[in-house]
C-alpha cells in the first residue's frame, strides 16, 4: 500500500533531489511524493484530496511570503493529526523550539540526511502499519 509524503520548499531543485533519493521506494510503491513551491500552494493542495493517504509533510522554514513556521500553525488548524517535519539550512535553538511548540514532530537540517529521514518515516504509525 502506498502512502503520500508532501514536501514544501520554494527551491524547485528540492523536488528533483527528493525524487532521486526516494526513487527505489517510489518504484516499489511505498511512497508517492507531492510538492508545493510555497506555503500558499501547500494550503491550497491540502484543501483537496491528496491520494494516496497523506502521512507526513516536510516544510522548509525559510520561504518568501508565508514562512514554514506560520504554515505549520495553519496546518495544525486544518489537520492537527498530520505529522509535520520542519527543514532548514539554518539550525538554531530558537527555531527548533518554536517548531516543537507549534507541533512539529521533527526538525531536519539541510543538506537532508536521507537515511535518517527514511528511518524517521518508517517510525510513523501510518507507515509501520502499512
Amino acid at each position: 500500500m502506498s502512502v503520500s509524503i508532501f514536501v514544501v520548499d520554494d527551491e524547485p531543485d528540492v523536488a528533483d533531489l527528493f525524487r532521486q533519493r526516494f526513487r527505489r521506494e517510489m518504484r516499489e510503491g511505498k511512497y508517492v511524493l507531492h510538492f508545493a513551491l510555497s506555503a500558499a500552494e501547500a494550503l491550497e493542495k491540502l484543501q483537496g484530496e491528496i491520494e494516496p493517504h497523506l502521512i507526513v509533510m516536510l516544510s522548509d522554514i525559510n520561504m518568501p511570503g508565508m514562512d514554514g513556521l506560520t504554515l505549520l500553525q495553519e496546518i495544525k488548524k486544518l489537520r492537527p493529526d498530520l505529522p509535520v517535519m520542519m527543514v532548514t539550512a539554518y539550525d538554531d535553538a530558537e527555531r527548533r523550539q518554536k517548531a516543537k511548540d507549534y507541533g512539529a514532530v521533527d526538525f531536519l537540517t539541510k543538506p537532508v540526511d536521507f537515511d535518517f529521514l527514511k528511518a524517521q518515516l518508517s517510525q510513523l504509525p501510518s507507515v509501520s502499519s502499512a
